[in-house]
């Protein structure tokens, strides 16, 4: 099977194993992976990328599932964001789900993926801030059936990178069994990209309330101090209930932390927020008190 451009054929690679497709990519280290391709053939198209070769991760099956393993979930990297969406799926991690029915239209769900989604690394992808929150850490397929776990924020923030050879195969989720919210504003109504988006969950055995905003910076950005702040307010031997004031100050506190003030002018007076910048920090600061509500109710 191949793809025909002007310039060259695009040779297509369709392996049944995750060591198989690590196997494909090293033989061409030109070849692009490729699973649900929602970013890559909107990149195709645009002409931003013309691939030499493409390994598809379609028929890896090892991928397509997921499995309980000591106290975590192991999610496999091909998961459509329409499975995750699913209620059984949703029982599991909520969050997630409720960011993978918020990825886009059914087309985009039904073929984007969870690992496509880590890998594209977009500012805007829905799952990410999820991740961030709670944790989540990557395992990566390398050459000869090797295998390493790292952070997902290390790779986000490039600590990390994925090196040539290499595949997110799959993803390792902590399962919390307490609240845990996802909310997104977007510029339009439905589904579409995030303006801004908040992922927060509790973990009722560390005492503590995990935190992440995405869309607003090239990485999901965890306000640590805004966390600790508020997980000392809640009451974690009781109903976790919290003052009726501390919602509010905790979404302006998350905000002021993910859309700081501009700087000072030339004059040394206060620097003015633009207003597409003033209304993006109040709409982080909305999401997170709606959450924090949410999640203690």
């Amino acid at each position: 099977m191949s793809t025909r451009t002007p310039q060259a054929e695009q040779a297509v690679t369709l392996p049944a194993t995750l060591d198989e497709a690590v196997a494909a990519l090293a033989a061409m280290p030109a070849a692009v992976p490729v699973a649900g391709g929602t970013d890559l053939m909107a990149a195709v198209n645009s002409g931003q990328l013309r691939p030499a070769a493409l390994v598809g991760l379609g028929r890896i099956s090892e991928i397509r599932g997921w499995q309980y393993q000591d106290g975590h979930a192991l999610l496999g990297a091909g998961l459509t964001h329409a499975r995750i969406g699913r209620p059984d799926f949703a029982a599991l991690i909520p969050a997630l789900a409720a960011a993978a029915r918020a990825a886009g239209p059914p087309h985009i769900r039904n073929a984007g993926t969870l690992g496509g989604n880590i890998a594209s690394a977009a500012p805007t992808g829905d799952a990410l801030p999820v991740l961030a929150a709670l944790e989540a850490t990557l395992v990566i397929a390398g050459p000869e059936g090797a295998r390493r776990e790292i952070p997902v924020s290390h790779l986000l923030a490039g600590m990390e990178p994925i090196r040539p050879g290499e595949l997110v195969g799959h993803v390792r989720v902590p399962l919390l069994h307490a609240p845990q919210v996802f909310l997104k504003a977007t510029g339009r109504t439905g589904p579409g990209r995030a303006l801004a988006s908040v992922a927060l969950v509790l973990d009722p055995a560390r005492r503590a309330v995990r935190c992440a905003v995405g869309a607003v910076a090239p990485v999901p950005l965890r306000p640590l101090d805004a966390e600790q702040w508020v997980a000392g307010l809640v009451d974690w031997d009781g109903e976790r209930a919290i003052v009726p004031e501390a919602p509010q100050a905790f979404g302006e506190y998350v905000a002021a932390a993910c859309v700081p003030e501009p700087p000072p002018a030339e004059d040394g007076s206060p620097g003015r927020f633009p207003p597409a910048l003033l209304h993006l920090r109040r709409t982080v600061a909305a999401l997170a008190r709606r959450a924090l509500e949410r999640a203690l109710s």
